[in-house]
Parts: C-alpha cells; sequence; structure tokens
C-alpha cells in the first residue's frame, strides 16, 4: 500500500468512522471487509459489514492505483478473495453466538 493509498484510508476513517477489519489478496485482487458505524432508522446506533473489491496495477507513471473493473483472468481471483471474506464474516457471526471472538 502506497502512502497516497494510507491517507486516503485515514480521510475515509475520520469522515465516516469505518475501517477496514480484514483483507484477503490474491495477487493484484482484494476484498477488504469493513466495519461500518451507523445509525439504525429509530436512530440507535449501529455496526454493520461491507465487502469491497478491488484490482490494484502500476500506471504509466509508476503509481499504483485500484480500481472496481477486473479482466476475464481476474474472476478466478475474485472468487477466491469473496469466498475468504464470505467466510471471515460468516465464522465470526457463529463465534459471537457462541460467545466466543
Amino acid at each position: 500500500m502506497n502512502t497516497q493509498q494510507v491517507v486516503v484510508q485515514q480521510a475515509q476513517l475520520e469522515k465516516t468512522g469505518n475501517f477496514p477489519e480484514k483483507k484477503f489478496r490474491a495477487g493484484a485482487i482484494s476484498a477488504t471487509v469493513w466495519l461500518n458505524k451507523g445509525h439504525s432508522s429509530k436512530g440507535e446506533e449501529t455496526e454493520y459489514q461491507t465487502i469491497s473489491l478491488d484490482r490494484h496495477y502500476m500506471d504509466k507513471q509508476g503509481q499504483w492505483q485500484s480500481t472496481n473493473s477486473f479482466r476475464i483472468g481476474d474472476i478466478p481471483k475474485a472468487t477466491v478473495v469473496l469466498q475468504k471474506a464470505y467466510e471471515f464474516l460468516v465464522l465470526n457471526e457463529q463465534n459471537l453466538f457462541k460467545g466466543g471472538n
């Protein structure tokens, strides 16, 4: 992760209060599980998780960039990281019901 990406993530965190909980990578493809904080329709504070999917690449100037556009060869890796993110969410949810971490 380059300095620009870190600064952007820090700005997102300060702006929204959301932060990356876990990241799964397969080559240039990553799935990030985000812990989001918000308010329910009744105004109560709540937390929920989302997943973002990105492909990282180096541009012509040699700077790392990310996109949510994928090539056909990226699909198998995207499937793997999404499956791992889903497993992370489901297994953590089960641990909560069992009283684990």
